[in-house]
C-alpha cells in the first residue's frame, strides 16, 4: 500500500510529455483558488492544482503534519508515474513543498515558494477556526447569514469571503468542507516547520514575498539559505495572498523562473 492520502485535484494544460507542475494552496484554501493561474501555467506545462488533506475535496485525516502532507504529494506523483515535478506552493502549501524538496530532493525539479519561510511563526489562525466552528449553520440557506456570524472575530470582509469559500450547500444544508477539528488540533505543527536538521535542496528555488507581509523578512534569510542554498528571493508589492492580489506580476515571475 502506498503511503500518503490520494489527493483530489484540478488539471490544466494538454502537454503530455515533460515535467508536470504541481500547485499547492495554503491553509483554508483549495485547488479552486488557483484555477485561473493553473490555466495560465497550463499553456506551457501540464498542471495539477492539488487539494491538500482536510481541504477542498481531499480526504480528511486527524493529523496534518508537513511530512505527512509531503507524503501525500509524493503519492500523487507515484500514482501517475512521474519521477519529478516542478512545485509551486503558497503558505501552508509552500511549507509542504519545502518539506517535499528537503526530504525527497530528487523528486523536485524546481521549487517556487510563495510568501512563507522554513521557520516557526508566532501567529495562529486558531481564532478563525474557532469562529467558523461557532457559526450556527442549522437552517441557514444564505451565505450572508454565516458571514454575519463571523464578523466580530474576522472584521476584514475579504478575509471572511476567503474563509467562506469553505462553506458548501448540500441537500439544502450548509457544511464546512474543511476539516476544522484537525486544522485546529494541528495548528502548532502548521505554524511551525519540521526539524529536518541540515537538510538541503540544491535545485533552483524562488521565494516570492509580499512587500506588506511579514512572512518573509530579512531575518528569515539565513534559514532560507541554510536549507535552499540556490534560492533567489524576490518581493512583489502586496500582502500575504500575493498570487491573488497581483496575479499578473506573480505569474510572470513564476513563468520566467520555470
Amino acid at each position: 500500500m502506498p503511503q500518503g492520502l490520494p489527493l483530489s485535484y484540478l488539471e490544466a494544460g494538454e502537454t503530455v510529455g515533460g515535467t508536470p507542475l504541481l500547485v499547492l494552496h495554503g491553509l483554508f484554501g483549495s485547488a479552486r483558488n488557483w484555477q485561473t493561474l493553473a490555466k495560465r501555467f497550463g499553456e506551457r506545462r501540464h498542471v495539477y492544482a492539488l487539494d491538500l488533506r482536510n481541504h477542498g475535496g481531499a480526504p480528511w485525516a486527524p493529523t496534518m503534519s508537513y511530512p505527512e502532507m509531503a507524503e501525500d504529494v509524493l503519492r500523487f506523483l507515484d500514482d501517475r508515474g512521474y519521477a519529478r515535478a516542478a512545485v509551486v506552493g503558497h503558505s501552508m502549501g509552500g511549507k509542504t513543498a519545502m518539506t517535499l524538496a528537503l526530504r525527497h530532493p530528487d523528486r523536485v525539479e524546481r521549487l517556487v515558494v510563495a510568501d512563507i519561510a522554513p521557520v516557526r511563526y508566532t501567529h495562529t489562525h486558531a481564532p478563525f477556526i474557532a469562529a467558523m466552528k461557532r457559526a450556527d449553520l442549522e437552517g441557514r440557506t444564505r451565505r450572508s447569514d454565516v458571514d454575519a456570524q463571523l464578523a466580530d472575530a474576522v472584521p476584514e470582509a475579504p478575509l471572511r469571503s476567503f474563509l467562506l469559500q469553505n462553506l458548501v450547500l448540500e441537500n439544502g444544508a450548509f457544511r464546512w468542507r474543511m476539516n476544522l477539528d484537525a486544522a485546529g488540533a494541528e495548528m502548532d505543527k502548521l505554524i511551525g516547520f519540521p526539524a529536518l536538521g541540515n537538510a538541503r535542496y540544491e535545485g533552483p528555488t524562488l521565494f516570492i514575498g509580499g512587500s506588506r507581509s511579514d512572512y518573509i523578512t530579512p531575518e528569515h534569510e539565513p534559514d532560507i539559505r541554510r536549507h535552499f542554498p540556490n534560492a533567489r528571493i524576490e518581493m512583489i508589492p502586496g500582502g500575504h495572498w500575493i498570487h491573488a492580489e497581483r496575479p499578473e506580476e506573480f505569474a510572470e515571475m513564476v513563468e520566467g523562473f520555470l
